[in-house]
């Protein structure tokens, strides 16, 4: 497993950073904006939690963006950190070769 040049983001940090500082919006506000559980967005934005697909459309809703790309974000996420866990697993798969 090689060290990684750029560090993989949670994408609570990036509702935290890219959306709610700059825009001035508590996490309490945006949850009741979007009708969830204060402790959700909470969650999320420590990395304790993903994005759902019921979170997403909700952040595109509130936010006017495309729900893929929260989504997206996500699903990046997981797969980089899924790639770490079994990176050694990966290494000794041979890729299918057509004869």
């Amino acid at each position: 497993m090689s060290k990684r040049e750029v560090p993989l983001v949670h994408p609570g940090e990036i509702l935290l950073e890219d959306w709610l500082k700059p825009l001035g919006i508590s996490q309490y506000a945006l949850a009741k904006a979007i009708d969830v559980p204060p402790r959700r967005i909470n969650e999320i934005v420590h990395g304790k939690r993903g994005i759902s697909p019921d979170t997403a459309l909700r952040l595109a809703a509130f936010f006017g963006t495309d729900v893929q790309s929260w989504l997206n974000l996500q699903s990046h996420y997981d797969a980089e950190m899924t790639r770490e866990t079994i990176a050694d697993k990966l290494a000794n798969i041979h890729p299918f070769v057509l004869a």
